[in-house]
C-alpha cells in the first residue's frame, strides 16, 4: 500500500453521535422484545443443562475468532495498513452483537442459544475483550516489525450492564411475559414486529452510511475487500464448527450467526469514548474498519439469516 493510501486512510475520522447510539440501543431493545415472543423458557434449560452448543459457540467467538483474524492480518501482508490490521483485531476481540438475536430469529436458529450466548460473551467481554486485543495486538506488531504497544482497553461497566440488562434482561422479560399471559396479543404481535426489524435494520444499513457518506467513499475501496473477507472468515468459523461437531442444524445457524455478527459498536465506544489511542496516533485504520464492520454485518447478516430461512422452508429443518 502506498504511502499516499496510507496517509488517507490513517488521516480519516468518524464521529460517534452518543444521541443517535441511544437511539439505535432504543429500537435495539424493541427488536428484542419482538424475539422474545417466540422464546420458550423450557429451552434456556436445555440450553444449560446439554451446553454442548454453548461451549461450541464460547470457543468460536471468544478463541478462534481472534486466533484467525490475527492470521488472516498476516495473509494480507501489506495490502493492510497496520492500524487496519488492529482494527480487525479489536472487532474479533468484542463480544457478539445484539442484533444477532434477531438475525437468528430470521434465519429459524436456536434463539435461546443466541441469547445465552450474547449474554455470556457480553459478560467476559470485561476480561477477554482487552485480553485478546492486547494479546494478538502485540504478536501483529511484532510479527509485521511495526514499533509500538498495543495500548490496554478499559470496559465501561455502563456499556456492558446496558447490554445485558437493558437491551436484553428487560426486553426479554417482558416479551416472555407476553407470550405466557397474552399468547393472542403474543401472536398478534411477532409477524408485523419482524417486518418491522426488518424494515430497521435496513435503514440502519443506509443511516449509517450517509452519516459517514464523505469518510466511507474516501476509502471505501480499500477496505470494503478486507471487511467483506474478515466476515466471511467469522461466519466460516461458526458454521465450520458447527458443521464439525455436528450440533444440530438450528445449533448450527445460532453459530454462524453469533461467530459473524460483532459488537462493534463497542469497538467504537472504546475508541472514540476514551482516550484510549491517545499517545498512539495515527488510528483513522482501525476506526474506519471498526465502524464499516457495523454496517456490514447487518448486510450479510439479513442475507445469510435469509439464505438459512428459505433453506428452513424448503427443507422445514
Amino acid at each position: 500500500m502506498s504511502p499516499e493510501t496510507v496517509q488517507l486512510i490513517d488521516g480519516i475520522e468518524v464521529t460517534l453521535n452518543a444521541g443517535g447510539m441511544n437511539t439505535i440501543n432504543i429500537v435495539l431493545a424493541f427488536v428484542m422484545y419482538g424475539v422474545a415472543l417466540g422464546i420458550k423458557p423450557g429451552t434456556f434449560v436445555q440450553v444449560f443443562t446439554k451446553p454442548r452448543s454453548l461451549f461450541l459457540g464460547m470457543a468460536c467467538q471468544l478463541v478462534l475468532l481472534p486466533a484467525f483474524t490475527f492470521l488472516l492480518t498476516l495473509v494480507f501482508g501489506s495490502s493492510i495498513t497496520w492500524t487496519m490490521a488492529l482494527g480487525m483485531i479489536l472487532v474479533a476481540s468484542c463480544p457478539g452483537g445484539n442484533i444477532s438475536n434477531f438475525m437468528t430469529s430470521l434465519s429459524k436458529g436456536n434463539v435461546e442459544l443466541s441469547v445465552s450466548l450474547t449474554a455470556v460473551s457480553t459478560s467476559l467481554a470485561i476480561l477477554m475483550t482487552p485480553f485478546n486485543f492486547w494479546l494478538y495486538g502485540n504478536l501483529y506488531l511484532h510479527t509485521a516489525n511495526i514499533a509500538g504497544e498495543v495500548p490496554t482497553l478499559v470496559i465501561p461497566l455502563w456499556d456492558v450492564f446496558k447490554t445485558i440488562f437493558i437491551l436484553l434482561g428487560i426486553p426479554l422479560t417482558l416479551g416472555i411475559l407476553t407470550a405466557r399471559y397474552l399468547p393472542k396479543v403474543a401472536n398478534a404481535l411477532k409477524k408485523p414486529l419482524q417486518y418491522l426489524s426488518i424494515l430497521f435494520f435496513l435503514a440502519m444499513v443506509v443511516l449509517s452510511f450517509t452519516g459517514n457518506l464523505e469518510a466511507f467513499m474516501k476509502c471505501i475501496k480499500y477496505i470494503f475487500l478486507v471487511v467483506l473477507v474478515h466476515n466471511f472468515l467469522a461466519l466460516s468459523i461458526g458454521f465450520g464448527v458447527g458443521s464439525l461437531f455436528k450440533v444440530p442444524r438450528k445449533d448450527r445457524r445460532t453459530l454462524t450467526i453469533e461467530t459473524g455478527i460483532q459488537n462493534s459498536g463497542l469497538g467504537l465506544v472504546l475508541l472514540l469514548g476514551t482516550p484510549l489511542f491517545a499517545n498512539f496516533p495515527p488510528h483513522g485504520g482501525t476506526l474506519v474498519i471498526t465502524a464499516w464492520w457495523g454496517v456490514w454485518h447487518i448486510i450479510s447478516g439479513l442475507t445469510v439469516s435469509s439464505i438459512f430461512n428459505l433453506h428452513h422452508r424448503r427443507t422445514n429443518e
